[in-house]
């Protein structure tokens, strides 16, 4: 699973930066760090992970992201995982500041593992949004805050996930 996680980063960065034509015409920027993830639904786990984005803005104020994340929690030395696989439209709000508030919704999948039990891909969406804090440059702090909704046979399991990452803008 680590390496479909990877795989997919890999190409979503590849993808976004292939069809970026030119600097002056649009922006990219990536992001890695860490993430507490509460599976709500029966499991109601706090898990602690990683998670990143990669995503293309072709105009200032609009991206399309490509969001990856993977979570671990052993409750009674069981070891379930939880990854996230998420793609969609972000909302900038550039302003004078350089501080950049964004909004985004993103649809994908969750993968969820426990040991003993059988594995199961279910569909998942995800609404927040976070602020990007400039620390140099191209590099900034990014604080983040979403709400993922994971669906299984007709029930949703209600997420939180809160971040901090790395951002690096090109």
């Amino acid at each position: 699973m680590k390496r479909l996680l990877l795989l997919g980063l890999g190409l979503s960065l590849g993808l976004l930066l292939s069809a970026a034509p030119s600097r002056a015409q649009g922006s990219v920027d990536a992001s890695v760090g860490y993430s507490y993830f509460h599976l709500g639904g029966g499991a109601d786990l706090n898990q602690n992970g990683i998670s990143g984005s990669v995503a293309y803005n072709p105009i200032p104020f609009m991206g399309v992201v490509g969001d990856f994340g993977g979570y671990h929690a052993s409750p009674g030395g069981v070891s379930v995982n939880t990854y996230t696989f998420l793609f969609g439209p972000r909302i900038n709000f550039k302003n004078p500041t350089h501080v950049t508030p964004f909004a985004q919704f993103l649809v994908g999948a969750a993968h969820l593992t426990a040991s003993g039990a059988p594995s199961a891909t279910d569909f998942s969406y995800s609404f927040g949004g976070g602020v990007d804090l400039p620390v140099l440059p191209h590099l900034a702090l990014r604080p983040q805050v979403d709400y993922v909704g994971i669906r299984d046979s007709g029930q949703t399991a209600n997420c939180t996930r809160v971040s901090v990452s790395a951002v690096v803008h090109f």
